[in-house]
């Protein structure tokens, strides 16, 4: 009986590596962030939906839904992140506030950056949608308050107390009810288009805040 020669074993292919689902799902994430950003601009925020978003990204709803329960929890979470992507991008470090040792100008260095990122159309379509939506939508409200506009006001408190500690504003003083003398009037005329925002308004903003309407 003769026997065939054996077949020469056939080399190993080297194993695929597994896919790297947090890179996939980071992908995803991003794109529906630009997405939810872009559609709010374009389309405004009652025409923007959930179906538009995922077509726009490219991903299926229940992608979106895995992750939020609400365009307007994509919308939150893709506007605090456009600030953080903002920041670095500028070399800074997301909500600081400079403290050199001088308050007003300070102050005026932040609150200049704040009208620059009011005028710009990618920040003031979400900021102005995220604004109305929380009028009406009160979760969405509190959580735009608890997680964007809160740690921002307690930056401004904490700079304000290290001014009292340098004595350059009065002890007795409430930080948190003087920071509205100049951050409140802004938002007013900018949410209420009561008036233009420039760099002189809020430098003036500052001026009378720290100084005082009564002749000295």
């Amino acid at each position: 009986m003769v026997t065939k020669p054996a077949k020469p074993a056939t080399p190993a292919q080297p194993a695929r590596p597994a896919p790297d689902t947090s890179r996939r799902s980071e992908r995803s994430r991003r794109a529906i962030y630009e997405a939810a950003l872009s559609l709010v601009a374009e389309a405004g925020y009652p025409k923007t939906t959930i179906e538009g978003i995922a077509a726009r990204a490219g991903v299926g709803k229940q992608t979106i839904y895995r992750w939020w329960g609400s365009k307007a929890d994509v919308l939150l979470e893709a506007f605090l992140d456009l600030g953080e992507q903002a920041a670095e991008a500028a070399g800074h470090v997301p909500y600081t506030l400079p403290d050199t040792g001088d308050l007003a100008a300070d102050l005026k260095a932040v609150l200049r950056a704040t009208v620059d990122e009011l005028l710009d159309p990618r920040f003031e379509a979400p900021a102005r949608a995220l604004s109305a939506e929380g009028l009406v939508n009160e979760p969405l409200g509190r959580e735009f308050v608890t997680r964007l506009l809160e740690p921002q006001l307690q930056l401004y408190v904490d700079r304000l107390r290290s001014a009292q500690r340098d004595g350059q504003i009065r002890p007795e003083i409430d930080p948190r009810i003087a920071l509205e003398l100049f951050v409140s009037p802004l938002a007013q005329r900018w949410l209420q288009y009561t008036g233009p925002i420039s760099y002189d308004y809020t430098d003036t903003l500052v001026d009378y805040a720290l100084y005082g309407l009564a002749p000295r």
